[in-house]
């Protein structure tokens, strides 16, 4: 347990979700939070509360922050032999390229990233974004499940799953960010945990659509569902195992993400059965919701797939294409279910 104490983790990326982590793995270990923002960090330094992004959840007296990249590295750079330091990388999927850009040449011992969604105009799960920019020479894994910043940043139960090939960094990563009210299962499917950490944003845009047009519980229920199945098909397409969209990171995430008060992408599908456009949206969250692009790249990747996904196609067709949301929401009851798989 000692060790487990003097374990150096770095996170990169002090939003909402960034600082919830290393707020809850503070407790256990040596934590520096890192922001690229010279201002915000030193705001959040004095006040000791990421008011931006996640107001009201002190940081622990132990946390430390930075705007300092180099020192940021530095801390997982002087470790003791014999342990192996967490990277952390709590950065939106836009984000992930420049900031792996940044540590590309440098002598790193691993990569943990955060975020959930696929990249725009490539279409690339996380893990194949790292590939690309890191090799294969960096051990990496995804961490991912139903988790709000808020409740774990409270220290409220949460459930999650870290997915990688390396069983050795599964195994770290469960052995440091496992315990208290903090639970970590481990996978070796990273493309399923993936592909499910991103498509349920979606369905979250939809499930909010749908409760906003008033359309009722049972109709909650059938998108959840029938979201679940095109999550599965497109997972399925792309190699993933099929009990993994049973599990925490599939039909967990989707679940919490599209009932949740706190979800972001739901209250994105709120705002759009009022008839707000997505600009006003976007700009009234003031966070990155990262089903918004995330659908128009699942879109994108189910055409050139040939994965029948019509939920993904409706929300794609609200946001970009200028398509009613009601009139969307009749267009998918009114399809033909002998056309599709149970």
């Amino acid at each position: 347990m000692q060790q487990n104490k003097l374990t150096k983790i770095t996170v990169l990326g002090a939003g909402a979700w960034g600082t919830a982590v290393a707020i809850a793995l503070a407790a256990r270990h040596d934590v520096l939070l890192w922001g690229r923002n010279p201002r915000q960090m030193q705001e959040i330094e004095a006040a000791r509360d990421n008011r931006a992004y996640l107001p009201g959840h002190p940081l622990p007296a132990a946390l430390r922050v930075s705007a300092d990249f180099d020192a940021a590295l530095a801390h997982v750079a002087t470790s003791a032999p014999d342990e192996t330091p967490l990277l952390i990388l709590a950065c939106p999927v836009a984000g992930l390229r420049p900031l792996l850009e940044q540590l590309r040449g440098r002598s790193i011992p691993n990569v943990v990233w955060l975020c959930k969604g696929f990249e725009a105009g490539t279409a690339l799960l996380p893990h194949q974004v790292v590939a690309q920019v890191l090799g294969d020479a960096v051990p990496g894994a995804a961490l991912s499940g139903p988790s709000f910043a808020q409740e774990v940043a409270r220290g409220l139960p949460c459930a999650l799953t870290v997915a990688s090939s390396s069983r050795a960094l599964r195994e770290r990563v469960v052995a440091l960010a496992h315990g208290d009210n903090l639970r970590v299962y481990s996978c070796d499917d990273l493309v399923g945990v993936e592909v499910g950490g991103a498509v349920k944003n979606v369905m979250a845009i939809a499930t909010g659509t749908s409760d906003g047009l008033g359309l009722g519980l049972n109709a909650r229920a059938a998108l959840i569902t029938r979201g679940l199945a095109e999550i599965t098909r497109l997972g399925l397409a792309l190699g993933a195992q099929p009990g993994t969209f049973m599990g925490l990171s599939g039909m967990g995430d989707l679940i919490l993400t599209c009932t949740g008060d706190l979800s972001r992408n739901r209250r994105v599908g709120l705002a759009l059965a009022e008839g707000k456009a997505l600009a006003t949206i976007v700009a009234e969250l003031g966070h990155v919701a990262e089903g918004v692009p995330c659908a128009k790249a699942v879109r994108e990747l189910a055409h050139k797939l040939g994965v029948d996904m019509p939920i993904t196609e409706a929300v794609a067709g609200v946001l970009f294409d200028g398509v009613d949301a009601a009139r969307t929401a009749a267009g998918l009851l009114a399809r033909d279910p002998r056309i599709e798989v149970a």
